[in-house]
């Protein structure tokens, strides 16, 4: 299928999918005119992609397992981050010790941003928690 289409079933649009193929987690074949094509096997990786950017995951991130994403079941991705091994040199662990140092960024993150945004309503004579 031609790039808008595969970006579409993939849930992202056609500037992603060229960025996300630039960062080496998809590679397209070409026809011999030069389009892009790609096949249901990179739909599922692309929606992989995306559903770890959506859980937080930096594109980095991503790219440091990105050779798991040949072994994403159909069903997603919870069984690649649950440090099941996989066929061959890699382990599922390498995307959950990524993941969980993203989990450990995120929360310093929340932690810094609670702690200003505490400092800023006391400024302001807010007494209130956060919502």
């Amino acid at each position: 299928m031609r790039i808008g289409d595969a970006a579409a079933a993939a849930g992202m649009t056609p500037r992603a999918l060229r960025y996300y193929e630039q960062q080496g987690l998809v590679t397209a074949r070409r026809t011999p005119s030069g389009q892009r094509v790609y096949d249901e096997e990179d739909i599922r990786r692309l929606k992989a992609v995306r559903e770890l950017r959506e859980a937080g995951l930096t594109v980095g991130d991503v790219r440091a397992f990105a050779h798991l994403l040949r072994t994403v079941p159909a069903d997603g991705v919870p069984d690649l981050l649950a440090g099941e091994s996989c066929v061959g040199r890699c382990s599922a662990a390498e995307a959950e010790t990524v993941a969980r140092r993203r989990l450990a960024d995120l929360d310093a993150r929340i932690a810094q941003l609670s702690s200003l945004r505490a400092r800023l309503a006391a400024r302001l004579g807010e007494n209130r928690a956060p919502r």
